[in-house]
Protein backbone atom coordinates (compact mmCIF):
# COMPACT_ATOMS: atom_id res chain seq x y z
CA UNK A 1 0.00 0.00 0.00
CA UNK A 2 3.15 1.97 -0.03
CA UNK A 3 2.81 3.10 -3.36
CA UNK A 4 -0.83 4.73 -2.83
CA UNK A 5 0.97 7.52 -0.13
CA UNK A 6 0.26 5.34 2.62
CA UNK A 7 1.83 5.17 5.75
CA UNK A 8 2.59 2.00 7.83
CA UNK A 9 1.20 4.57 10.68
CA UNK A 10 -1.71 4.64 8.95
CA UNK A 11 -2.71 1.60 7.84
CA UNK A 12 -2.38 0.53 11.36
CA UNK A 13 -4.45 2.98 12.74
CA UNK A 14 -7.10 2.06 10.22
CA UNK A 15 -6.71 -1.72 10.60
CA UNK A 16 -7.05 -1.28 14.78
CA UNK A 17 -9.99 0.65 14.17
CA UNK A 18 -11.70 -2.20 11.91
CA UNK A 19 -10.19 -4.93 14.63
CA UNK A 20 -12.29 -2.67 17.39
CA UNK A 21 -15.44 -1.61 15.28
CA UNK A 22 -15.68 -6.02 14.08
CA UNK A 23 -15.92 -6.67 18.28
CA UNK A 24 -18.16 -4.16 19.09
CA UNK A 25 -20.27 -5.73 16.10
CA UNK A 26 -20.92 -8.44 17.96
CA UNK A 27 -19.57 -8.83 21.84
CA UNK A 28 -20.93 -6.90 24.90
CA UNK A 29 -19.14 -4.66 26.20
CA UNK A 30 -16.89 -6.03 29.01
CA UNK A 31 -12.81 -6.93 30.13
CA UNK A 32 -10.49 -7.50 27.20
CA UNK A 33 -7.29 -9.01 27.10
CA UNK A 34 -5.47 -8.12 24.29
CA UNK A 35 -1.84 -10.45 23.63
CA UNK A 36 0.32 -8.65 21.94
CA UNK A 37 3.39 -9.63 19.66
CA UNK A 38 6.40 -7.84 18.77
CA UNK A 39 4.99 -7.02 15.19
CA UNK A 40 2.78 -5.16 12.80
CA UNK A 41 0.22 -7.86 14.35
CA UNK A 42 0.95 -6.66 17.70
CA UNK A 43 0.31 -2.85 16.63
CA UNK A 44 -2.46 -3.61 15.25
CA UNK A 45 -3.92 -5.10 18.66
CA UNK A 46 -2.19 -1.93 20.46
CA UNK A 47 -4.63 0.52 18.46
CA UNK A 48 -7.56 -1.88 18.65
CA UNK A 49 -7.08 -1.73 22.56
CA UNK A 50 -7.08 2.13 22.61
CA UNK A 51 -10.43 2.17 20.38
CA UNK A 52 -12.25 -0.50 22.22
CA UNK A 53 -11.60 1.63 25.52
CA UNK A 54 -13.23 4.82 23.75
CA UNK A 55 -16.10 2.60 22.48
CA UNK A 56 -16.26 1.43 26.34
CA UNK A 57 -15.02 -2.25 26.56
CA UNK A 58 -12.22 -2.57 29.34
CA UNK A 59 -9.19 -3.92 28.05
CA UNK A 60 -5.44 -4.87 28.83
CA UNK A 61 -2.54 -5.96 27.32
CA UNK A 62 -0.47 -9.06 27.61
CA UNK A 63 3.09 -7.88 26.68
CA UNK A 64 5.23 -10.28 27.30
CA UNK A 65 8.25 -8.81 25.20
CA UNK A 66 7.91 -5.21 25.54
CA UNK A 67 9.04 -2.75 22.37
CA UNK A 68 12.22 -1.32 21.82
CA UNK A 69 11.10 0.30 18.30
CA UNK A 70 9.92 3.41 18.01
CA UNK A 71 6.65 2.95 16.51
CA UNK A 72 5.18 0.37 19.22
CA UNK A 73 6.54 2.54 21.61
CA UNK A 74 4.16 4.93 20.86
CA UNK A 75 1.12 3.28 20.84
CA UNK A 76 2.17 1.64 24.65
CA UNK A 77 1.98 4.97 25.95
CA UNK A 78 -0.77 5.82 24.05
CA UNK A 79 -2.65 2.99 25.69
CA UNK A 80 -1.19 3.86 28.76
CA UNK A 81 -2.53 7.42 28.57
CA UNK A 82 -5.82 6.25 28.63
CA UNK A 83 -5.21 3.91 31.47
CA UNK A 84 -5.00 1.00 29.49
CA UNK A 85 -2.90 -1.61 32.03
CA UNK A 86 0.03 -3.71 31.23
CA UNK A 87 -0.66 -7.06 32.93
CA UNK A 88 2.12 -10.15 33.36
CA UNK A 89 -0.56 -12.34 34.79
CA UNK A 90 -1.88 -13.95 31.52
CA UNK A 91 -3.76 -17.49 32.91
CA UNK A 92 -4.90 -15.03 35.82
CA UNK A 93 -6.60 -12.40 33.34
CA UNK A 94 -8.36 -14.69 30.86
CA UNK A 95 -10.01 -16.10 33.99
CA UNK A 96 -11.47 -12.64 34.70
CA UNK A 97 -11.98 -11.63 30.87
CA UNK A 98 -15.17 -11.81 28.58
CA UNK A 99 -12.81 -12.06 25.51
CA UNK A 100 -9.27 -12.14 24.26
CA UNK A 101 -7.55 -10.57 20.88
CA UNK A 102 -4.81 -12.43 19.59
CA UNK A 103 -2.53 -10.02 18.41
CA UNK A 104 0.65 -12.17 18.06
CA UNK A 105 1.16 -13.12 14.75
CA UNK A 106 0.50 -11.86 11.22
CA UNK A 107 0.75 -13.53 8.13
CA UNK A 108 4.16 -13.33 7.81
CA UNK A 109 4.77 -15.83 10.49
CA UNK A 110 7.20 -19.16 9.85
CA UNK A 111 8.13 -21.69 11.44
CA UNK A 112 8.22 -22.57 15.38
CA UNK A 113 6.72 -20.66 18.20
CA UNK A 114 9.55 -19.79 20.23
CA UNK A 115 9.59 -18.70 23.94
CA UNK A 116 7.84 -16.86 25.38
CA UNK A 117 5.06 -17.08 22.86
CA UNK A 118 4.85 -21.19 23.06
CA UNK A 119 3.84 -20.34 26.56
CA UNK A 120 1.06 -17.99 25.36
CA UNK A 121 -0.35 -20.07 23.07
CA UNK A 122 -0.53 -22.76 25.15
CA UNK A 123 -2.48 -20.54 27.70
CA UNK A 124 -5.02 -19.74 25.28
CA UNK A 125 -5.94 -23.25 23.16
CA UNK A 126 -6.75 -24.11 26.87
CA UNK A 127 -9.14 -21.34 27.73
CA UNK A 128 -13.21 -21.42 27.18
CA UNK A 129 -13.34 -17.44 26.27
CA UNK A 130 -13.59 -16.49 22.62
CA UNK A 131 -10.62 -15.93 20.81
CA UNK A 132 -10.55 -12.75 18.45
CA UNK A 133 -7.65 -13.12 16.37
CA UNK A 134 -6.39 -10.80 13.77
CA UNK A 135 -5.75 -11.12 10.28
CA UNK A 136 -4.09 -14.80 10.88
CA UNK A 137 -4.97 -16.86 14.03
CA UNK A 138 -1.03 -17.14 15.91
CA UNK A 139 0.37 -20.41 15.01
CA UNK A 140 -1.16 -20.83 11.42
CA UNK A 141 -0.06 -21.08 8.07
CA UNK A 142 -0.87 -18.15 6.36
CA UNK A 143 -1.92 -20.46 3.32
CA UNK A 144 -2.45 -24.10 4.62
CA UNK A 145 -4.00 -23.03 8.42
CA UNK A 146 -3.60 -24.89 11.35
CA UNK A 147 -2.66 -28.58 10.11
CA UNK A 148 -0.32 -29.44 13.22
CA UNK A 149 -3.20 -28.19 15.36
CA UNK A 150 -0.69 -25.86 17.09
CA UNK A 151 -2.59 -22.84 16.20
CA UNK A 152 -4.98 -20.94 18.24
CA UNK A 153 -9.22 -21.84 17.50
CA UNK A 154 -10.72 -18.33 17.14
CA UNK A 155 -14.30 -17.41 17.72
CA UNK A 156 -13.79 -14.45 15.57
CA UNK A 157 -11.01 -13.65 12.60
CA UNK A 158 -10.65 -10.33 11.50
CA UNK A 159 -9.01 -10.28 7.93
CA UNK A 160 -7.57 -7.26 7.04
CA UNK A 161 -7.08 -5.87 3.78
CA UNK A 162 -8.22 -9.21 1.77
CA UNK A 163 -8.61 -12.78 3.43
CA UNK A 164 -5.46 -14.61 3.68
CA UNK A 165 -5.85 -18.13 1.95
CA UNK A 166 -5.65 -19.91 5.76
CA UNK A 167 -9.14 -18.26 6.55
CA UNK A 168 -10.44 -21.00 4.46
CA UNK A 169 -9.67 -23.48 7.17
CA UNK A 170 -11.52 -21.00 9.68
CA UNK A 171 -14.13 -22.35 11.45
CA UNK A 172 -15.53 -20.07 14.26
CA UNK A 173 -18.58 -17.89 14.04
CA UNK A 174 -17.72 -15.27 12.72
CA UNK A 175 -15.88 -14.17 9.75
CA UNK A 176 -15.21 -10.08 9.46
CA UNK A 177 -12.98 -7.84 7.15
CA UNK A 178 -11.45 -4.88 7.87
CA UNK A 179 -9.18 -1.96 6.82
CA UNK A 180 -11.04 0.90 4.83
CA UNK A 181 -8.49 1.78 2.47
CA UNK A 182 -8.13 -0.55 -0.67
CA UNK A 183 -8.30 1.81 -4.22
CA UNK A 184 -10.97 0.74 -6.03
CA UNK A 185 -8.73 -0.62 -8.60
CA UNK A 186 -6.87 -3.09 -6.21
CA UNK A 187 -10.44 -4.24 -4.41
CA UNK A 188 -11.66 -5.27 -7.86
CA UNK A 189 -8.36 -7.63 -8.23
CA UNK A 190 -9.19 -8.89 -4.84
CA UNK A 191 -12.87 -9.11 -5.15
CA UNK A 192 -13.02 -7.14 -1.75
CA UNK A 193 -17.28 -6.98 -1.22
CA UNK A 194 -18.59 -3.33 -0.46
CA UNK A 195 -17.96 -1.58 3.10
CA UNK A 196 -21.93 -0.66 4.29
CA UNK A 197 -22.67 2.90 4.78
CA UNK A 198 -19.84 4.67 7.23
CA UNK A 199 -18.96 1.19 8.56
CA UNK A 200 -14.98 0.09 9.15
CA UNK A 201 -15.77 -3.63 8.84
CA UNK A 202 -18.08 -5.80 6.81
CA UNK A 203 -19.30 -9.59 8.08
CA UNK A 204 -17.90 -11.90 5.89
CA UNK A 205 -19.31 -15.63 7.74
Amino acid sequence: MAKHGYTIEQLMELAGLSVAASIASEYPKGRVVICVGPGNNGGDGLVAARHLNHFGYQPCLYYPVQPTKDLYTRLLLQCQAHGIAVVDDLADEVNKCDIVVDAIFGFSFKGTVRAPYDETLSILRGIDKPIISIDVPSGWDVELGNPQGVGLSPDMLVSLTAPKLCANHFAGRFHYLGGRFVPPDLARDLDIPQYPDSSQCVRLL
